[in-house]
């Protein structure tokens, strides 16, 4: 088995995402970084994990990440998608386990852009009678 590589988004975030089988113990390198350095909240390291933790494949594949534009938030599910779409090119049975999670599904929620003469998207100035 060679390298197995697939592209996630998340609002503005898209991550390239390339899997390998492990050669000893198992890594997520993040941009040149751990994953672990790169997400320090714990909740984006188990967003980042959550595809292995379900197929229960801890420890079996290495993971490089190339991310960019976004958030923390954004770049977190945009590698979950890529991670869940590389596993299920691997071994199409996965994706019976991933799908209804949702895990292979692109969110298409992105901000919507400012309209002219308000002050937000949506958001008005506030109205004076007089």
């Amino acid at each position: 088995m060679e390298k197995t590589n697939s592209i996630g988004r998340r609002k503005e975030a898209s991550a390239r995402v390339f899997i390998m089988p492990a050669t000893g113990d198992s890594k997520i390198v993040v941009n040149g970084k751990d994953y672990i350095n790169y997400f320090p909240q714990k909740i984006f390291q188990q967003v980042v994990e959550q595809p292995f933790k379900i197929l229960n494949l801890d420890g079996k594949y290495d993971v490089i990440v190339n991310v960019s534009g976004g958030g923390i938030k954004g770049q977190a599910e945009a590698i979950r998608l890529g991670i869940a779409r590389s596993l299920v090119k691997i071994n199409a049975e996965f994706k019976a386990t991933l799908k209804p999670l949702k895990l292979l599904t692109r969110d298409p929620r992105a901000v919507e852009r400012k309209k002219p003469g308000r002050k937000k998207a949506r958001k008005r100035f506030q109205f004076s009678k007089r």
